[in-house]
């Protein structure tokens, strides 16, 4: 079987015109494990990931509760983008204009959105250049992460199969 084979048809640079909005199928709940994992793996020492108890206490705080770690969060919401924009991917060229715009919490889900910002050609015959923007929103549609993500796709007429 050919890796061609187990892929959508509909996710090739011609495909993705300026304007599109595409909602992505799935939803993540974020969980504890995947906040205190991945907080500690990368080295993140502070407070408002993982201890809970100095969140509750601190009265300066602006939260009582852990608040999931911002990378966490942008990094499931390229996840779930990606079955729609990534598969034909070729190269990553940018990642870039992120904000993370309102708290998660565990046990809240994100969604992702993606938007067609510019699609040009590339140095090469075979692929293209499409930019996204990325949003992710949780259960409630508040707006929690936002990224633009420039990448190089393959041609449908070249590398699709006739």
């Amino acid at each position: 079987m050919k890796s061609s084979t187990l892929t959508s048809t509909d996710n090739y640079f011609e495909d993705f015109e300026p304007g599109l909005l595409l909602r992505h199928a799935r939803g993540k709940t974020v969980t504890e494990m995947d906040n205190v994992l991945i907080t500690n793996m990368v080295m993140n020492t502070a407070d408002g990931h993982f201890n809970e108890h100095a969140m509750q206490q601190d009265a300066r705080g602006i939260f009582a509760q852990r608040v999931v770690f911002g990378g966490i969060n942008l990094s499931m919401v390229l996840g779930l983008a990606a079955q729609d924009t990534a598969e034909q991917c070729l190269r990553e060229l940018a990642l870039d204009k992120i904000r993370l715009s309102h708290p998660v919490f565990h046990g809240d889900t994100l969604y992702a959105y993606s938007e067609v910002l510019e699609r040009l050609d590339a140095d090469r015959p075979d692929a293209g250049i499409v930019r996204f923007k990325h949003y992710g929103l949780n259960q409630d549609d508040k707006l929690c992460v936002e990224a633009e993500r420039t990448v190089l796709l393959k041609r449908k007429s070249h590398w699709a199969q006739k």
